[in-house]
């Protein structure tokens, strides 16, 4: 368990910046900052679409529908934009579909399209970002590159078949892995960076590469191959209304990666990892490109998987994230539930992010703030966590309730819980490096726990 004693400066430092901060918080007419998530709301572009419709040939449902499909959306998107509709049934894809501007692909009650795992299918390569690190690899199964006003909509099933045929790939990735992240670091071209073949990435269920006017609204997301819906580089993006089904690792729900002006709600999450990740590069090569991830709002979902978490930010985010709300979001049972993850290889900055209306049932941990995260390769770029405050909590069981880890260079500042309360928490409060932590009303085990209560971060108990 290490030692359990607080370093003085530690707790000093929370303490006296306690004192500070808890002079100022609740002043009758202080700004409720869910107003300004309610003005980036109101202020993504919506998409919208002709009349125009076409309805692909019902007779391709049982072989390969892919050229059909493709062929609709070329066509609806050359004749000025609308709509393509596949009807209820089965509809194998043998390659990617993509997507084009002013064109929105819908599934009626009853459609199913699936996608067949061809690897050469995907070819060729794309641009990308792979967990953090840009490259050309296998393409995404739905796709979009530069489009604007693209929507996926509509009641039905869209099915990557990733754990049998997608997901061991992953045994094999590690070698591969540190080969993109060394070129990451090294400044290698983008364009000398090809990975396929025996460098074999598995490659992102749906992505919107440089898009805007986006809107996913209605569809479930069966067995993805790895992450669900990745908006990269994006700006006016809509999800909502979704279910994503998949239970194995690195089936993320929504990846907002270098993206601004994000909604996602209403949203159900029956997955293996995390609902939301908000990501924005990784280490130099996030560096490089300098695109933060802000303006983010999250509100009204439900993770109903249980190995991994409700929401994450990291742990690649050296582009930086701010300006994110999260409302009212449930976790009957979760590994993790708010999780500020990084290592000391990322830099980067998060902040300004508000969140309220967790409610939670059994949970591994509540919130955790991390340095320490796992694929740390000897950097010294501490990242820094600033200006968060948590607020309206109800857990029913906890392992770890709130975790704090910061670095001596960069400690983590101006955290504010409020109204936090947990029937039971095994670990309660653990503080490393930090400043201006703020607890008002935070309760485990019918309890109130202070500042007094916090031990250092054992990052064996924070996991991963």
């Amino acid at each position: 368990m290490g030692d359990r004693r607080m370093n003085r400066r530690t707790f000093v430092g929370l303490l006296a910046a306690a004192t500070q901060v808890t002079a100022c918080a609740g002043v009758p007419g202080t700004r409720d900052p869910f107003a300004e998530a309610d003005r980036i709301v109101a202020g993504i572009r919506r998409t919208g679409f002709p009349a125009r419709t076409e309805v692909v040939d019902p007779s391709r449902r049982d072989r390969d529908a892919r050229p059909a499909v493709q062929a609709a959306i070329d066509r609806i998107h050359e004749d000025g934009g609308g709509t393509v509709v596949l009807g209820a049934g089965m509809w194998l894809s043998d390659g990617p579909v993509r997507l084009k501007s002013n064109v929105r692909l819908h599934l009626e009650e009853g459609a199913h399209l699936q996608f067949l795992p061809n690897a050469d299918s995907y070819l060729p390569p794309v641009l990308t970002r792979w967990e953090g690190t840009e490259v050309y690899t296998y393409s995404p199964m739905v796709f979009a590159d530069g489009e604007e006003n693209i929507a996926i909509t509509g009641p039905g099933r869209i099915d990557g078949q990733g754990k049998a045929h997608w997901l061991p790939w992953r045994e094999t990735q590690g070698p591969i892995k540190k080969i993109l992240r060394d070129m990451g670091r090294d400044g290698v071209p983008v364009e000398e960076r090809v990975f396929v073949g025996e460098r074999r990435l598995r490659p992102y269920f749906v992505q919107f590469r440089d898009c805007r006017r986006v809107l996913v609204d209605g569809p479930t997301f069966v067995d993805s191959p790895f992450w669900i819906i990745h908006p990269l580089y994006c700006e006016d993006v809509i999800v909502r209304n979704i279910t994503c089904i998949s239970h194995h690792i690195n089936s993320d729900g929504v990846d907002p990666d270098s993206s601004r002006g994000v909604l996602i709600e209403n949203c159900d999450f029956d997955i293996g990892d995390d609902g939301v990740a908000i990501k924005s590069g990784r280490d130099q090569d996030g560096w490089r490109v300098g695109r933060p991830s802000e303006d983010i709002v999250i509100r009204n979902c439900r993770y109903s998987g249980s190995t991994g978490g409700g929401v994450a930010i990291g742990s690649e985010m050296s582009g930086g994230v701010r300006n994110v709300y999260i409302e009212d979001y449930e976790l009957p049972k979760a590994n993790h539930t708010l999780y500020f993850k990084a290592n000391l290889d990322r830099g980067g900055l998060i902040e300004d992010i508000f969140i309220r209306g967790i409610r939670g049932g059994e949970v591994k941990s509540v919130l955790v703030f991390s340095n320490a995260y796992h694929s740390y390769r000897g950097g010294t770029y501490p990242p820094l966590f600033q200006n968060v405050i948590v607020e309206d909590v109800r857990i029913d069981e906890a392992e770890i309730g709130i975790s704090i880890q910061g670095h001596p260079d960069a400690p983590v500042r101006n955290i504010t819980v409020r109204d936090m309360v947990m029937g039971s928490a095994e670990h309660p409060l653990k503080v490393t490096e930090a400043e201006g932590v703020v607890l008002d009303n935070v309760r485990a085990g019918g309890r109130r726990i202070t500042l007094a209560d916090a031990v250092p971060v054992d990052a064996k108990l924070v996991g991963h």
